[in-house]
């Protein structure tokens, strides 16, 4: 059902697509936690290409290539040639020659596309402007093994984020719901928030915007929210800081969720700033469940597409 294809954004796939991602998530971690992961990729080799800095994406997707049996190659943007203005076409030609699997954490969601099109090779989105659709994947195995259920949840902060369009892209499909606090100023793109409410329309899903962070988080299971300032935005910084600075995630602001909420942050954090510090590192806090559950799903769509 999924093998072969490209993982760029999840509105490319079905409700039913998305929910065998999940399952062989969960199939995974238990696999991992027995010792007795499946080399589904014994004798394959996959390209990790990285335009920016990562830890968690990086170390999780390098060991799911390992545990599974096969051969990541890290390519660095400095290492290759895309470093002296190599086309993209170009160096997606070239890989499509020698491995089996593209794995791209990029700046423009473009490149993926590209290297996706002229390797003629599955093309796994490891970040982009645009999405992140292995942290969102990870995020709801996280808040399924928390409630039992995939349940709603409230994002706080840039209503233009990579992470929340991809949050939003499985809460379409899947039927669910989500609240989003954040200035009017912050709203994703609007071809890309075209898709996801006619999805969201199709499935019975439920996306609404608030301007009042309590409002919003009022009666919620589970509490998002992530950097104010992500990588490239450095001139835009100050600016940013301003319009989100009522869109802390506070101690004072969990207790308009319910008693047994969780907090979740897709890392890294900026203590402080987007969050309080008692509260990232408190007992509500499911981030480090988050950060681990990246291998699993890691290893669950490797296993699907290679």
């Amino acid at each position: 059902m999924l093998k072969g294809k490209s993982l760029l954004c999840l509105l490319d796939f079905s409700k039913q697509e998305i929910e065998k991602m999940m399952e062989v998530s969960f199939q995974m971690k238990n696999f991992y936690i027995l010792r007795s992961v499946p080399r589904s990729l014994d004798g394959k080799t996959v390209a990790m290409l990285f335009e920016k800095p990562s830890t968690r994406t990086r170390v999780s997707f390098e060991t799911a290539i390992r545990l599974l049996g096969g051969n990541p190659i890290v390519l660095n943007k400095s290492d290759i040639q895309l470093s002296r203005g190599e086309p993209v076409e170009d160096t997606a030609r070239v890989l499509g020659r020698f491995v089996d699997g593209i794995a791209a954490r990029v700046l423009k969601h473009e490149t993926l596309e590209l290297l996706a099109k002229y390797s003629n090779k599955p093309t796994i989105n490891l970040l982009s402007d645009l999405s992140h659709p292995l942290q969102a994947l990870a995020d709801f195995m996280t808040i399924k093994e928390k409630f039992g259920e995939y349940t709603s949840l409230t994002f706080v902060g840039d209503g233009g984020d990579n992470v929340l369009v991809s949050l939003m892209a499985f809460v379409a499909k899947m039927g669910l719901e989500i609240k989003v606090a954040s200035p009017k100023e912050f709203r994703p793109k609007n071809d890309i928030m075209k898709r996801i409410e006619e999805e969201a329309e199709k499935n019975d899903a439920i996306i609404e915007f608030y301007e009042d962070p309590y409002e919003a988080v009022r009666g919620s299971k589970v509490v998002y929210t992530d950097v104010w300032v992500s990588m490239g935005q450095e001139n835009i910084a100050e600016k940013k800081k301003e319009l989100l600075r009522n869109y802390r995630v506070t101690a004072d602001l969990m207790k308009y969720a319910v008693k047994d909420a969780i907090f979740m942050h897709c890392l890294p954090a900026v203590r402080g700033e987007e969050v309080e510090k008692e509260v990232i590192d408190g007992p509500q806090s499911a981030v480090w469940d988050q950060a681990e559950n990246r291998l699993y799903t890691a290893m669950g769509i490797l296993s699907l597409l290679l």
